[in-house]
């Protein structure tokens, strides 16, 4: 059906708070994605994106082409994803910097509702569902397990950063701004934003652009062909991340990105076992909030479903 302007808006905000969680590392935006009920379209217009839309706009012109590529639904979203970046994000990083266990406390409840959410959809529970839920879990475990890498400045590696970074970004559970910590290029990419670094920015970008297009027609045909256990797979995901988020943490190695001190290396501990005040009772709180942010959403998409059937 047609979109009204107050879709678009809604959409907007919606990248909005994909962008907010993306800049954090330890949230994903596939995640506010997937819980905003964006995320199969999103898949589908990015996989969308290929070289046949030169010939609809040769043959059928530009409103054609725009229709096809869903570019309303692209420019609402991303929109609301660069606003987010260059004005949520400093409340963000003020947040992460001077209330880190209020914060991380508001995600993890919105994260602990999003697995019960994503669950839901999954249609039938049999075991092959329970081992891809189990082994998403492992995974994601590990991987926000892992140590920093060193950093590299190489053309060839920034590529690379840019491909997985992405993947992440737009898959569940998995922060892309932690991969890029992982990855060692965390401080090369925010310091060639902060200094307009476009030369590293376009390599990165690139390699962006070349990991959103092959990773999005990946995930599409998964949806597709085994969309059971990809759900599974992405539940087990955003369960896996938990201990990122987890709001109290002993910080065991850091490192200085310029002039932020990133933590690469930390163990979770116990509220009482926390070196500082916990804030156990507004943590707890936040996390409430959280989680009931996500049945609110929940509630509103279920009382007003949208229906998408390709035009804008």
């Amino acid at each position: 059906m047609e979109r009204s302007l107050k879709d678009y808006l809604s959409i907007s905000l919606k990248g909005m708070a994909m962008g907010a969680a993306d800049v954090v590392p330890g949230v994903s935006g596939g995640t506010i994605a997937f819980i905003s009920g964006i995320y199969e379209e999103l898949i589908s217009t990015i996989s969308g994106v290929k070289l046949s839309l030169f010939k609809t706009f040769k043959e059928e012109g530009f409103a054609a082409m725009w229709k096809e590529l869903n570019g309303n639904f692209i420019i609402a979203l991303f929109a609301g994803i660069l606003i987010s970046v260059f004005t949520v994000m400093r409340l963000a990083n003020y947040l992460l910097e001077n209330h880190p266990i209020l914060i991380w406390s508001f995600f993890f409840g919105l994260v602990i509702a999003s697995i019960w959410y994503v669950g839901k959809q999954i249609p039938k529970w049999n075991f092959k569902v329970v081992v891809a839920l189990f082994l998403g879990a492992a995974l994601a475990y590990f991987i926000v397990s892992l140590p920093g890498l060193s950093e590299n400045t190489s053309i060839p590696f920034l590529f690379l950063a840019g491909a997985i970074a992405i993947c992440a970004m737009i898959l569940p559970g998995i922060s892309g701004a932690f991969i890029l910590v992982l990855l060692g290029a965390y401080k090369t990419i925010t310091e060639a934003a902060h200094d307009f670094d476009f030369k590293t920015l376009a390599i990165f970008a690139a390699g962006a652009v070349f990991g959103l297009l092959s990773f999005s027609k990946i995930l599409k045909w998964l949806f597709v062909h085994y969309s059971t256990i990809t759900l599974a797979v992405l539940t087990g995901f955003i369960a896996g991340s938990l201990k990122k988020i987890w709001p109290w943490k002993e910080a065991l190695e850091t490192e200085i990105f310029g002039d932020k001190e990133v933590v690469v290396k930390e163990a979770v501990v116990m509220p009482w076992n926390y070196d500082g005040n916990p804030q156990t009772i507004t943590a707890l709180a936040l996390m409430l909030t959280g989680f009931l942010l996500i049945l609110i959403l929940e509630w509103v998409a279920t009382k007003k479903p949208v229906e998408v059937d390709g035009t804008n």
